[in-house]
């Protein structure tokens, strides 16, 4: 079967213009360049690497190792341990042994405010492994050399010591209790179904729990010494560092590195054909909702063949035709009955397997809409194939796509390390082309315009075959519901051609989104210099607003509009109405607008406006495109004035909530937080906890006489832009649009609701069953303490040194779970108060002895402080974290709205009291707060057998 690539070749011969026609004479497509920005070697040990200048952020860098290799190499004996070999890279290296010769990996990288989890961190999956030390401060001296070595020894030299092995064993079989899921479960059953006698049959890098738990030390051996090698293996290095520099280094440190004699080669299973329909059903006791996927495959794409323009040419085209049907199937799921609670489609790898693709759809049901969801997803698919798609849908996808693109390009002076890591890596794995933004921007939109619906509508035809289809059905194991059989799965497959069906009719309108521009009102005061380098400009209606321009972004500008109130002003009666309002709210759209009409008018603009309802302020938040900021204030000027109702849409809102939440309860991790609510809030009645027997009792116009309420007057309301905002442009559009905006010029904050947390102690420990037992285990503890910036920051210190703490005795000690969160929370109104939240799972008959460490160094913190060795980690990264805050608009953001909020500079002399934190401080902080005795414990287990 040909591949979706070479039939482009067919489509050809129907384009018009000096594309298609040099396309047609010429037989094979132009080359891609490949960006110049980026060296790209290779060593004679067969090691390749990508080294890149980037500016920003300015003195970090990223250094990732990928290979290619993962879970399909295994043997059976090895099961799990390609994932296993990742965890034992942290374990123990060359020049980072972890003993007394040395720090281990970990623990030096965060000596240097590297964090282990956040900038340091790997993952496994069938195909590939890739390690990551990300955000490296190499301003610092040896931090550019130790992160050479650091890969290096991942390349070649991880010790794999067999008391580390041993150690790591918990580690992951509490990782795979944490992961193994229900849907887990039944892809894992459906394997040999989807991939009959292929090798991805056995592929799931979790792997074998008896293999983890029993394998000799010689198997991981094996499997690392035969596979981590330098052929297999690539280097990318990008930052604001200098590339010849970083080269020679690269050089000297993988020198040793040998170059493999007689490797064993690296084989990429195929996965057969099938001329008949695959049917896959699966179920699970704890499988939330039922899930369809449809896969029509296709031959793989060889990475020999990715770097041309015609690639490119058929990359757009799947796009564009997911983003088409994905906008039908919308359509859909915003209808009063809908279908499915989701729907999409797409064209990437076939399920787990990258040795094949497919076209394919996926979506999600009510218990009982199982056979509904399966017969409209193949409805649709053969509407589109039969009749295609129209010219207004291609518009308005073709307007996004290009706006997605000319934000990438406008954004190519700013673009992060990150962001070009992702696609050399891409590049070394799966030879994705890397042509650099500037050549695929040129070339797209040339080649875009020149793609006519009619080849679209072509490729969409060749994306649908009679054979190569797969289905696969997952859903929850329940008594009464009816699945069906494969026997009618593959007569609604080989119906498909027979259904009685009509073309798609795109509804557009030519309307604006507001007819005419409100009557404005105007700028009345101005000043520069306030707050952060802001202007604040305070308009007619009593609306104040403040402007911070920046250049951290060329294509980003931030809003949000707050006032004090929110649900607080609300009475108790109204709390399942406000727990809901926002999203209520959001599906009736704007003005004259549906919200899929909506979407339809905004094409090809970057803007998006919502509001939200808080505890204590009403909210309005947005962002856009410098050159979309006109539309961003119309539709700020629409939240605010015209909701809509829509009981269409509020209908299908409802159908989807109640199959979602009746879903929910198959998951026995959904009572842990109900559980948890009841415990800290006593059962008060603003608290709700939904069930699908509420759904009914939402009142949809209470719910607009709510929010009309909280947004009628603007007068009390103040707005912050951050961003590349020009502020003379900027200004008479936030004159004429929210200087519009209704005021009334009330006075008004928010109330104290009285929902307290419980005092005193309380414990509730409960048993559910669970298909893999678990414990889940939830510490809270609260109190007062004045809201300050030193106390936030002592918050932080605290819960990070715990984090270190009990990763070193709970996970890595004990082997008992595969991580304990730490979660803080200091909060200024209705009334200061500090919270305190402590999770981990873990094996039942592990969990009083977990729970008794956990507890224990908590008091050990309380009563001794940190160790100087976590206190000086603490302050490496949070000095890191500060210095690259202050390059993004989000910070600033934040910091306008709390200066406003609290009445607090949340940056003022920060570095300084970080600086100055002690051991004593943190010490006392958290004994202070474990003195007022404030402690809730939820415990969710299994039945005792």
């Amino acid at each position: 079967m040909k591949h979706l690539f070479h039939s482009l070749l067919a489509v050809a011969f129907v384009l018009c213009a000096g594309f298609q026609q040099a396309v047609a004479q010429q037989m094979q497509f132009p080359p891609l360049p490949v960006d110049k920005n980026v060296r790209i070697g290779q060593l004679d040990n067969g090691l390749t690497y990508y080294i890149r200048h980037n500016k920003l952020p300015e003195n970090r860098a990223e250094f990732y190792i990928a290979q290619k290799v993962g879970s399909i190499l295994e043997e059976p004996q090895q099961r799990g341990l390609a994932h296993f070999l990742e965890h034992m890279a942290f374990n123990g290296t060359k020049n980072f042994p972890g003993d007394d010769k040395g720090l281990g990996v970990i623990p030096w990288c965060e000596t240097v405010g590297i964090k282990f989890g956040t900038n340091l961190n790997a993952y496994t999956s069938i195909d590939e492994t890739v390690y990551n030390i990300s955000n490296a401060p190499i301003d610092r001296t040896g931090v550019l050399d130790s992160c050479l070595l650091i890969l290096h020894d991942w390349s070649n030299y991880i010790l794999l010591k067999d008391d580390e092995i041993d150690k790591e064993r918990g580690v992951i079989r509490e990782e795979w209790r944490s992961r193994n899921s229900g849907m887990l479960r039944v892809y894992t059953d459906l394997l040999p179904t989807i991939y009959q006698g292929d090798k991805y049959a056995d592929c799931m890098p979790i792997g074998s729990i008896d293999v983890i738990n029993n394998f000799p030390y010689k198997d991981i051996r094996d499997y690392y010494h035969k596979w981590y090698r330098p052929d297999l293996q690539g280097i990318v290095i990008v930052g604001d560092i200098d590339v010849d520099t970083v080269e020679a280094k690269l050089k000297a440190v993988f020198a040793d590195v040998q170059k493999p004699v007689n490797p064993a080669e690296r084989t990429y299973y195929p996965v057969t054909d099938n001329k008949e329909p695959i049917v896959a059903i699966g179920t699970d006791k704890e499988v939330d909702d039922p899930s369809i996927e449809i896969y029509f495959k296709q031959d793989a794409t060889p990475d020999s063949e990715k770097n041309n323009v015609g690639y490119l040419a058929s990359q757009y085209m799947t796009s564009m035709i997911s983003s088409m049907l994905n906008a039908r199937l919308s359509e859909l799921v915003q209808s009063a009955n809908p279908p499915f609670t989701r729907a999409s489609s797409y064209y990437s790898d076939f399920f787990v397997a990258k040795t094949k693709e497919a076209f394919a759809l996926s979506a999600s049901s009510k218990a009982d809409g199982i056979e509904t969801a399966l017969k409209t997803l193949l409805q649709e698919t053969e509407r589109a194939r039969r009749f295609g798609f129209t010219e207004s849908e291609y518009a308005r996808a073709r307007a996004n796509y290009l706006q997605s693109l000319e934000s990438a390009y406008n954004e190519r002076e700013k673009t992060k390390h990150g962001s070009y890591v992702r696609e050399y890596v891409q590049n070394f794995l799966n030879g994705e082309p890397i042509p650099g933004i500037e050549a695929e921007y040129a070339m797209m939109n040339q080649l875009a315009p020149n793609i006519p619906l009619q080849a679209m509508n072509m490729v969409m035809q060749q994306l649908v075959p009679d054979s190569n289809q797969v289905v696969i059905i997952a859903g929850p194991a329940k008594e009464g519901l009816k699945y069906p059989t494969k026997e009618e799965v593959i007569n609604l497959l080989k119906g498909m051609k027979d259904l009685d069906l009509q073309a798609y009719v795109d509804k557009v309108s030519d309307e604006p989104l507001m007819k005419e521009a409100p009557k404005g009102g105007k700028i009345i005061s101005e000043k520069e210099g306030d707050i952060y380098g802001s202007t604040k400009l305070v308009l007619s209606n009593g609306v104040a607003v403040y402007v911070k321009k920046t250049d951290f972004k060329a294509d980003e500008i931030r809003m949000k509009g707050t006032s004090l109130g929110g649900k607080s002003i609300f009475p108790d009666k109204d709390a399942l109405n406000f727990a809901v309002m926002d999203n209520v709210i959001a599906v009736g759209g704007l003005g004259n607008f549906s919200q899929v009409d909506l979407t339809k008018v905004l094409a090809g603009k970057k803007v998006s406006v919502n509001a939200g309802l808080g505890a204590t302020t009403e909210n309005v938040f947005g962002t856009c495109s410098p050159k979309d900021f006109e539309t961003m204030m119309q539709l700020t000027y629409l939240t605010f004035t015209a909701p809509r109702k829509d009981a269409e849409a509020f209908e299908s809102f409802k159908n989807r909530m109640k199959a979602q939440l009746e879903s929910a309860q198959a998951n026995p991790l959904s009572s842990i937080n109900d559980s948890l609510q009841k415990a800290m809030y006593n059962n008060h009645p603003r608290v709700v906890m939904m069930k699908p027997e509420m759904v009914d009792q939402i009142d949809y116009d209470r719910i607009l006489e709510m929010y009309n309420d909280r947004f009628k007057d603007a007068s009390d309301f103040t707005f912050y832009f951050v961003g590349n905002i020009d502020l003379e442009t900027a200004k008479p559009l936030i004159a004429e649009y929210l200087g519009a905006l209704p005021a009334i010029n009330r006075k008004e904050t928010f109330k104290d609701t009285k929902m307290d947390i419980r005092k005193g102690v309380y414990k509730n420990e409960y048993a559910k069953e669970q298909q893999t037992p678990t414990a889940t285990i939830v510490f809270l503890y609260s109190g007062k303490a004045p809201y300050t910036l030193k106390n936030d920051i002592l918050l932080s210190f605290a819960t990070q040194v715990l984090d270190m703490v009990y990763t070193e005795e709970v996970r890595e000690k004990e082997g008992g779970t595969y991580g304990v969160n730490c979660y803080g929370d200091l909060q200024k109104y209705p009334k200061e108060q500090l919270m305190l939240q402590i999770v981990f799972q873990t094996d039942p008959a592990k969990k009083d002895k977990l729970a008794g460490i956990v507890v224990d160094e908590l008091k050990k913190l309380a009563a001794e402080g940190p160790s100087d060795v976590h206190l000086q980690k603490v302050k490496e990264y949070m000095l890191k974290k500060y210095a690259d805050n202050q390059k993004e608009n989000g910070y600033w953001m934040n910091n306008l709205n709390d200066y406003f909020y609290y009445g607090m500079d949340m940056t003022e002399g920060y570095t300084d009291i970080v600086n100055s934190i002690t051991a004593k401080d943190i010490q006392k902080f958290v004994s202070d707060l474990l003195k007022q005795g404030n402690e809730i414990e939820v415990t969710m287990t299994v039945p005792n057998k």
